[in-house]
């Protein structure tokens, strides 16, 4: 195996790509290496930013005789550590990867390359008059071989599911360098193992996606949004339940009183109504038809009669939906400040509201100096509870005393069977809680297929497991 020093290394990568597309300076490598995460700091040996699969194909394989590890990097929103290069890793950018082609209004299908932004496939889908339907605070940034390879969910999934319900077809560069087509775009291909899920999640451990054919979907009409008071968890299921066995819900939303207050305490928006409950439902429909309005709104009135709803407002028109969305959407951003130790879990529905009552109370009742703010996309059991640093408490030791919280909430959500990563991933800052929704043998076949396409382990290592 080729050793290589770093002038070499930037040689044989500036041959493959071009000089201007490989980086070393400083601020360079602290962009590039690292995502929303701010538990590991940033030592990457070099950033490379590849424009087509044969350039990536090329990387792969130079790392394969060299022994290098490589770290890709979509828009750097992921919240696990998965894009972190911590290690000397040499990062491969997809932001040069962005082109959107071959649309088809026949098979409601569009090929985009890994960097093209969520938000850009968004825009092109409405000028098709489409709609690209997976969509989430980090739309703006995010890429989609990045949202592929941790299988992005977001605000609709209740309604079109998850990233890999979307995809078509992938082009991908394996591990040992291989350039491999899946799929092909079928709708019908029954023939043996479909590797596209292996990569969909995959968060570049088996391979990088390179190109990626996405499925659109007719546009929601008038859609229309519902923000809820509600007194306690279990009465947000009943108020889901309700509304679903009349209405089809294009989201179902939550927030504690605590997020909604954050929010409110910027100035920026507004609140609901003046009642003030403990939890907040937001609700998101079609509502295509006078006849559809009337039944949300009788839907709604059951609602108050039995108690599950103490108040409500609906929107009027585009701008206080989005207004009413800015309740919900805005708490990431908001809460940053205090630099939230994030769990991003989830249990099957009906088994929110007591799942969610025991893990509270056990981190409040071993860390009562810290402050929860819960949220998530109630409707499809994904639960995201911040724990807030005290702005006094330096951030090591916050984050040295939450992963004591982790062991208590993961052993809580092996109790119910649930996903210690919902949406965000493994990376680096799930994988030793891995066990918590794995069996021994699932990881062990998971190892097995690492070893098959990756066996030399240069992509993205110490992610999701060790191969060690």
């Amino acid at each position: 195996m080729t050793q290589l020093t770093q002038d070499a290394l930037v040689e044989r990568l500036a041959a493959i790509v071009g000089t201007d597309k490989v980086r070393t300076d400083a601020d360079s490598l602290e962009t590039f290496g690292k995502d929303w995460t701010r538990i590991y700091e940033p030592q990457p040996s070099a950033i490379v930013f590849p424009k087509t699969t044969e350039q990536v194909q090329q990387i792969v394989l130079l790392a394969n005789e060299a022994g290098l590890a490589l770290v890709p990097s979509g828009g750097r929103t992921g919240l696990s550590a998965g894009a972190m290069a911590a290690n000397g890793e040499v990062v491969v950018s997809f932001d040069y990867m962005n082109q959107i082609s071959e649309f088809s209004a026949v098979d409601r299908t569009v090929k985009c390359g890994a960097g093209v932004i969520t938000e850009q496939l968004q825009t092109y889908a409405e000028e098709q008059g489409l709609f690209y339907p997976v969509d989430f605070a980090s739309a703006g940034s995010s890429q989609i071989g990045g949202n592929i390879s941790t299988n992005a969910g977001g605000i609709k999934v209740i309604r079109y599911g998850m990233t890999r319900d979307w995809v078509a077809g992938l082009t991908v560069v394996t591990g040992k360098g291989d350039i491999v087509r899946l799929n092909k775009d079928l709708l019908k291909n029954n023939t043996g193992y479909d590797m596209r899920h292996l990569f969909i999640g995959g968060e570049g451990t088996l391979g990088f996606v390179t190109e990626a054919t996405m499925r659109l979907a007719r546009p929601p009409k008038n859609l229309t949004v519902l923000v809820l008071g509600v007194p306690e968890m279990a009465a947000i299921m009943n108020v889901l339940h309700k509304f679903q066995s009349g209405i089809d819900l294009t989201a179902f939303e939550f927030f504690s009183d605590k997020a909604l207050n954050k929010v409110l305490a910027r100035g920026d928006v507004q609140a609901p109504f003046e009642t003030e409950t403990e939890f907040y439902a937001l609700l998101e429909f079609e509502a295509e038809t006078d006849a559809k309005m009337d039944v949300a709104m009788q839907l709604f009135e059951v609602c108050m009669e039995e108690g599950w709803v103490f108040d409500g407002v609906i929107s009027q028109n585009e701008t206080q939906a989005a207004n009413l969305w800015r309740l919900r959407e805005d708490i990431s951003e908001t809460i940053s400040h205090w630099t939230p130790y994030k769990n991003d879990l989830s249990v099957i529905v009906s088994k929110v509201p007591e799942f969610l009552q025991e893990v509270e109370a056990v981190v409040v009742r071993e860390y009562p100096d810290f402050e929860i703010v819960w949220f998530g996309h109630i409707g499809d059991g994904n639960l995201h509870l911040n724990i807030l640093k005290p702005d006094e408490m330096p951030k090591e030791e916050f984050f040295e005393r939450c992963a004591g919280v982790s062991r208590w909430v993961f052993e809580i959500t092996e109790k119910y069977d649930g996903s210690v990563s919902a949406e965000h991933g493994v990376g680096m800052t799930k994988k030793p809680y891995l066990h918590y929704s794995r069996s021994a043998a699932e990881i062990g076949y998971m190892k097995a297929m690492k070893a098959a396409f990756d066996p030399n382990n240069v992509m993205n290592p110490g992610k999701v497991i060790d191969m060690d």
